[in-house]
């Protein structure tokens, strides 16, 4: 009797893992979802659609090392590009997501590679909540991965840029 129940114990805890792993699997597939339409409405220029997807308290971190922008500093920035019909275009190449775990899961964070006609290969990194229901990405970072045979070659072009700005009235 003692082996019956420790047997129907560990099939209930398995199952119970089962369901959780299940749980997060479908966020996640939500989560890609909501980062697949941020990437859409980009390419459209379709600011409503792009800007809804950040939190009301989100932040997007550019390539440059000026570039940190809250969500209405950031409306100003694609404002004129977006205007004019004129989005970005970065398609995933692949992405990795990870949910917290927890009884009921509402922080998500992710990297992931993209495709840009203009920039090649780029990364994106992030971390999402999710508040009343949706997903909402309260971080987007955008970063040029560079080679580790190019890094030399590239930061000594990122330090020489930063000391011509320091110059710059």
């Amino acid at each position: 009797m003692r082996a019956l129940k420790i047997a129907i114990g560990v099939v209930g805890v398995g199952l119970l893992l089962v369901a959780k792993t299940e749980a997060y699997a479908s966020e996640a597939t939500t989560i890609a979802a909501v980062l697949d339409s941020f990437h859409a409405a980009a390419a459209r220029a379709d600011a409503g659609a792009y800007f809804s997807l950040f939190a009301a308290d989100g932040v997007f971190i550019g390539t440059d090392a000026t570039e940190r922008w809250t969500v209405p500093e950031f409306k100003a920035y694609a404002k004129t590009a977006f205007d004019a019909g004129q989005g970005w275009t970065y398609v995933p190449q692949s992405r990795h997501i990870t949910v917290e775990t927890g009884e009921h899961p509402h922080v998500a964070w992710f990297d992931e590679l993209l495709k840009s006609k203009e920039f090649g290969e780029t990364r994106g990194t992030g971390v999402l909540m999710k508040i009343k229901g949706e997903w909402k990405v309260e971080q987007y970072s955008l970063s040029l991965p560079i080679p580790n045979d190019a890094i030399h070659q590239i930061s000594d072009q990122i330090k020489a840029t930063a000391q011509a700005r320091k110059k710059t009235p």
